[in-house]
C-alpha cells in the first residue's frame, strides 16, 4: 500500500514538473525584444519604449543596440536615463540626404547603445525597459523597423532583426517594428466633420418631427370642432322644447282650475 503511494506522489510530482519546464520553454520561447510606441502619429514626436528580456539560463545580457532607420531619419533623438546603465547615441553620415520638415539632413542619430555596469546587468528571468524620445515620424503607413543587437556576458550575441512578412509563422529574431498612423490634426478633423454632419441631420430630423407633430395637432383640434358643433345645436333644441312645454304646462292648469286662477 505505502509502495503504491510513493508511485503515485512520484508520477504527480514528474508531471506537475514537466508541465511546469513546458510552461517555461513555451514562454521562454515567446520572449522577444520588442518597441511600444505611445503616439505613433506621422508628423510629430513619440516615446519609444524597448522591453528586453533575458533568454539565457546562465548569463546576464550587459548590453543593448538600437539601430534607427537611414531612409526616414529621425531630426531628434534623446534617451531617457537609467540606473546603471551608460547611453551613447551614435551619429554617422546618411547614405544620401533626406530632407524632414523642411529641413535637409546628411547626418542623423543612427543608433543607441546601452552598456551596463556588474550589478545592473539583467540576470536570469529578469528584462529591463529602455525608452527613446524621438521624431519627426515620416508620413502615415510607413512601417519603421528598429532591429536591437543583445549582448550577454558569456559572449552570446542575438541580432533581432528578422523581419515578419504576413501570412508566414513568426521569425525565431523578430526585429522590432511598428506603422505610423494619421497625423493627429488630420484625425481631429475627420472626426470634427463627421460630428457637424451628424448634428446636422439630427437637426433636420428633429425640424420634421416637429412639424410633423404640429400638422397632427392642428387636425385634431379640427376635428374637436366639428364634433363640438352638433352637439351644441343639439343642446339649445333641448332647452327650446322644455320651455314650450312648461308654458303649456300652466296653461293647461289655468283652464282646468279657473278658480285658482281668478284667486
Amino acid at each position: 500500500m505505502k509502495n503504491s503511494i510513493r508511485r503515485t506522489i512520484k508520477t504527480t510530482s514528474a508531471a506537475v514538473m514537466a508541465a511546469g519546464l513546458l510552461a517555461f520553454g513555451v514562454s521562454a520561447a515567446s520572449a522577444h525584444v520588442k518597441v511600444d510606441p505611445d503616439d505613433p502619429a506621422a508628423g510629430g514626436y513619440t516615446h519609444l519604449t524597448f522591453n528586453v528580456p533575458n533568454e539565457s539560463a546562465k548569463a546576464k545580457t550587459s548590453k543593448i543596440q538600437v539601430s534607427l532607420p537611414t531612409d526616414t531619419p529621425f531630426n531628434s533623438v534623446s534617451v531617457k536615463p537609467i540606473d546603471g546603465w551608460k547611453a551613447s547615441l551614435v551619429t554617422t553620415t546618411l547614405p544620401k540626404p533626406v530632407t524632414v520638415s523642411g529641413t535637409t539632413l546628411t547626418k542623423a542619430v543612427t543608433s543607441v547603445v546601452w552598456t551596463a555596469d556588474k550589478a545592473h546587468e539583467i540576470g536570469v528571468n529578469e528584462y529591463q525597459s529602455f525608452s527613446l524620445s524621438v521624431g519627426v515620424l515620416p508620413a502615415e503607413g510607413t512601417t519603421i523597423t528598429l532591429p536591437a543587437t543583445q549582448t550577454y556576458t558569456d559572449g552570446t550575441v542575438v541580432k533581432w532583426d528578422q523581419k515578419a512578412v504576413d501570412g508566414q509563422p513568426e521569425p525565431q529574431h523578430p526585429a522590432p517594428s511598428f506603422v505610423t498612423t494619421a497625423k493627429d490634426g488630420a484625425t481631429s478633423a475627420s472626426t470634427t466633420a463627421a460630428s457637424a454632419s451628424t448634428s446636422e441631420n439630427g437637426g433636420r430630423t428633429a425640424g420634421w418631427v416637429g412639424f410633423g407633430a404640429g400638422l397632427l395637432g392642428l387636425i385634431a383640434g379640427v376635428i374637436a370642432l366639428i364634433r363640438t358643433r352638433p352637439a351644441s345645436k343639439r343642446s339649445r333644441n333641448n332647452a327650446g322644447t322644455d320651455a314650450e312645454t312648461v308654458d303649456a304646462g300652466n296653461q293647461t292648469v289655468s283652464s282646468e282650475n279657473p278658480e285658482h286662477a281668478a284667486k
